[in-house]
């Protein structure tokens, strides 16, 4: 699975303003219920729900919350990267700038967590995150993001 699958340009954020993680999760549920036809509280709703059960903050700046949602016809990425840090509750007690933020249809079963892996192997790249946090065009971000898996292979 390649992050192409789940996500277009129009699900990149360049410069997302938020001042908290429930500020950041709402802009982000605004814009995921754009992109899916979902109404933005549910998928609000989802995961606030899913930050009640443990922070999806996973450190190093990187916060990947997710969720599923009943009647989603696939699995959605967005991607945000934030104008300023914030505190996202993470591991490591480090603020947040990057997020990406995963739905799927209840269904998704493996695929999920196939998502979930991809996501996680893409922003435990500490260089291609530095990439990510120097670029501020969305056409670009979209680019690093979608690079084949076999091209950041170590």
């Amino acid at each position: 699975m390649e992050i192409s699958d789940l996500m277009t340009t129009e699900g990149v954020v360049s410069n997302l303003r938020a001042t908290s993680k429930k500020h950041a999760l709402q802009e982000l549920a605004k814009r995921a219920a754009e992109l899916s036809g979902m109404h933005e509280r549910a998928i609000f709703d989802v995961l606030l729900e899913r930050e009640r059960l443990g922070t999806t903050g996973v450190g190093n700046g990187i916060a990947i919350p997710h969720g599923k949602l009943p009647n989603l016809d696939r699995l959605y990425g967005l991607f945000a990267r934030l104008e300023n840090p914030i505190d996202f509750d993470s591991i490591d007690e480090q603020p947040v700038d990057l997020i990406f933020l995963l739905l799927a249809p209840e269904s998704a079963g493996a695929d999920h967590l196939k998502a979930l892996a991809r996501v996680s192997r893409l922003l435990r790249d500490k260089n291609g995150c530095k990439k990510l946090r120097g670029t501020d065009s969305a056409e670009a971000l979209y680019a690093l993001l979608t690079q084949p898996s076999t091209s950041r292979a170590a």
